[in-house]
């Protein structure tokens, strides 16, 4: 198959990775239930400095994870590998662990529900024919190219280029055959920008199937703009304003809300919204669903991390809160089923997770929605977001770096500011929607918020 196009080449490997998992899953013994996980993949990363490669990594590899299930008792290993006497004694281990582990009556493999998977084919040749030098030079010139805009710009803390492929095959006694495929690439830069003594670091990256969808012109623009707009920043007043988030940002929010939703979390009480279902949880203007099926984006899936065929799932539909986000196993536990929610990789046992936030965009650009707002702060970044949140309550208190908006317009930039409510509060205060949708490069696809009477900490 030396002339076959790469194409050709991941079909072929999915072919062989669904036959060898086949052959794993028809080793169960009487009374077990077991699953096979097998991927394998290659990528490609390329790291410059100062308009030298730092490094050129290209590397391949493999790997399996395989849970074993008899008397409501789970056993799962995985392996680093493909050969068959390591894939068998992984098959061992796992059957080993299930003997040792305790009995949970909710325990039990996805069982196939009748939904009909979207297809979903992420593969694009042009990330393995793309020569290694072209992959090289995209990243070269980036680095020359976001040193060369603004003065206050003289070098970048990291500039870089990365892509990678996968296949992976799913096989179980329960019935799922999924095999899947996807190729993807990526650039990404941190410019220094120096006035004085002060020094502001910026970021701008993008992501595609492709590396010539790859919009280096607009990363150079964002990352030197995020780099510059905040020298001179200061610390606000402490005061209550309205935030803008833009896109990006807002994501970052309701990916936070979204974790919230999963039923891992609702069934061991450990939700501020376990107990809200068909409640008004945020304001009505937002609309926000967790849609793997949404092709247009680079996260878009046809199966779930158990097999599952992905669904949409509104989750919270003009701020009445709709569903929780389930697996297998919490779908049991809690009474419900799956919602397809399954995400997971081969060293790991399948949990909850969202796969792909889509919110309804409103109607106003971001220019529109700066000139509605007389006393507020655009964010352009987030810290502390792990720490300063409890997922429990609620609670949120994390760093933040901005601009202030003074009657309708961008005024001075603003650093160490505290932004402090709860996930609950800052849900139910939204006042308006961004009509600036984008597909982000994680994949989710998101519009600005506007929301009010948020303490705002400074001096």
């Amino acid at each position: 198959m030396t002339n076959a196009t790469p194409s050709a080449v991941a079909a072929a490997a999915q072919e062989q990775l669904m036959d060898l998992a086949g052959s794993l899953r028809d080793r169960a013994r009487p009374g077990e239930e077991v699953e096979v996980m097998l991927a394998e993949g290659r990528s490609t990363s390329v790291k410059v400095f100062a308009g030298s490669v730092e490094s050129l990594t290209v590397a391949g590899g493999a790997g399996a994870g395989i849970r074993v299930l008899s008397g409501g008792r789970q056993g799962f290993a995985h392996c680093g590998s493909l050969e068959l006497d390591v894939l068998e004694a992984t098959l061992a281990e796992a059957r080993d662990n299930a003997e040792f582990a305790e009995p949970d009556e909710w325990n039990g493999l996805a069982v196939p529900d009748g939904v009909t998977p979207v297809v979903v084919d992420s593969w694009n040749d042009a990330v393995v024919d793309t020569p290694t030098d072209r992959k090289v030079d995209l990243a070269v010139d980036l680095d020359r190219r976001v040193t060369s805009v603004d003065p206050r710009v003289t070098s970048a803390r990291v500039t870089s280029y990365s892509d990678g492929w996968a296949v992976h095959a799913l096989a179980s006694t329960q019935g799922v055959e999924v095999s899947t495929r996807g190729a993807s690439c990526g650039i990404g830069t941190q410019p220094l920008a120096r006035a004085g003594d002060e020094t502001q670091i910026g970021w701008g990256s993008d992501a595609a199937r492709e590396p010539d969808a790859l919009d280096v012109d607009r990363v150079v623009s964002e990352a030197v703009e995020r780099a510059t707009q905040l020298l001179g920043a200061t610390k606000p007043q402490s005061s209550r304003r309205t935030i803008l988030l833009e896109p990006r940002l807002a994501a970052t929010l309701l990916s936070v809300v979204s974790g919230m939703l999963c039923g891992s979390r609702v069934v061991k009480g450990r939700s501020p919204f376990a107990d809200r279902l068909g409640e008004q949880v945020a304001s009505d203007l937002l609309t926000m669903t967790d849609d793997p099926t949404r092709i247009e984006s680079l996260a878009a899936e046809s199966h779930d991390g158990e097999g599952l065929a992905c669904r949409s799932n509104p989750l919270i539909t003009n701020g009445v809160l709709d569903r929780f986000l389930h697996d297998s196993y919490s779908g049991r536990r809690s009474g419900a089923a799956s919602t397809g929610s399954a995400v997971r990789g081969t060293r790991s046992l399948p949990g909850v997770g969202a796969q792909l936030l889509v919110v309804k965009p409103g109607d106003r650009s971001f220019d529109e929605l700066v000139a509605s707002i007389d006393h507020g702060i655009y964010v352009t970044s987030f810290s502390g977001l792990h720490s300063g949140i409890n997922a429990t309550s609620g609670d949120f208190s994390v760093g933040a770096e901005g601009i202030l908006i003074a009657n309708g317009a961008l005024s001075t930039p603003v650093r160490e500011v505290t932004v402090a409510s709860t996930i609950q509060r800052l849900l139910l205060d939204i006042v308006e929607v961004g009509g600036d949708f984008e597909w982000l490069n994680g994949g989710d696809g998101a519009c600005s918020l506007v929301i009010a009477d948020v303490a705002v900490s400074g001096t």
